[in-house]
């Protein structure tokens, strides 16, 4: 039966664990991280089977489904939470932390290949996340030291070290101009001004008259086009996994306003974002 979650953030530990029914799940409406310490055996995300060992971490959006088949006893946490868990931060009164971490987490959301275990680039993250999940798993779970801004500080640190390492593994893999321009569009799609034809011509070296039909030439699409498309794209991200308003998600990506959003969505989706945001709220 699948678990119903009653707060914004759930975190459990098995240790030595031969079976796991908390992973057998109707889609989740959750994010989670998957922090497995050691054992092996099979993960299956979305009917994606993936071998797992010793010291590896998954990342799942609310979408996902997925279910463990244990070969060797399997000490694993599993962090589970809310976009609401970041809302009202004591320690950023003005929301800025909330708009942070979700960057972390659009960073994974749109990386080449979640269905996989990542890779830590950097040998001191290794243990630094060890280290981090043992401090989230101890105060979550001792009822005298349960603290929401210790609790969300561990989460937000380990998020930006799991998003340091896939924007390090994407980088390592360009190979070519063109997938440079993406990483530095996707990097800076929340500043408009690193993304005209000017700034782009300067950082690539390539004449400011010339970078639309190059850019054309290898992507098969315009480049204010491709821009565009990646801003709705987290738009509907945002639509889907956070409680930002219209209004908010609009000036985030740089649209003259929520109308112009709407608008835009609707030649995207075939609906509005006002309609979308209510239509998703109609399923919860």
């Amino acid at each position: 039966m699948p678990r119903t979650i009653f707060e914004n953030i759930v975190i459990l530990k098995y240790e030595e664990a031969t079976s796991l029914a908390f992973c057998k799940y109707t889609p989740i409406r959750f994010f989670e991280i998957l922090h497995i310490e050691k054992g092996s055996g099979t993960i299956i995300i979305n009917n994606h089977r993936v071998k797992y060992n010793d010291n590896q971490l998954f990342i799942l959006i609310p979408s996902d489904q997925y279910n463990l088949e244990i070969e060797t006893p399997t000490t694993v946490s599993a962090v589970k939470f809310l976009n609401s868990f970041f809302n009202n931060s004591s320690i950023d009164e003005n929301g800025l932390q909330r708009k942070e971490w979700f960057r972390r987490i659009e960073t994974i959301l749109h990386s080449a290949n979640r269905t996989s275990h990542l890779n830590l680039q950097f040998n001191a993250d290794e243990s630094s996340l060890h280290s981090l999940f043992t401090v989230l798993c101890n105060e979550y779970n001792d009822k005298y030291l349960k603290n929401e801004v210790v609790l969300k500080s561990t989460l937000h640190t380990i998020l930006y070290i799991i998003s340091r390492n896939v924007n390090f593994i994407s980088s390592k893999m360009s190979s070519s101009k063109i997938q440079d321009i993406i990483n530095y569009i996707h990097y800076n799609i929340h500043d408009s001004e690193k993304l005209t034809k000017k700034e782009l011509a300067n950082q690539f070296h390539i004449s400011e008259n010339y970078i639309s039909e190059y850019f054309k030439s290898k992507m098969n699409i315009g480049l204010k086009k491709y821009i565009l498309n990646y801003k709705l794209k987290l738009a509907e991200t945002r639509l889907k996994y956070t409680d930002l308003t219209v209004t908010e998600i609009s000036q985030e990506l740089g649209f003259t306003d929520s109308s112009h959003l709407d608008k835009t969505f609707l030649a995207y989706k075939g609906i509005t974002a006002k309609t979308y945001k209510k239509s998703l709220e109609i399923i919860d």
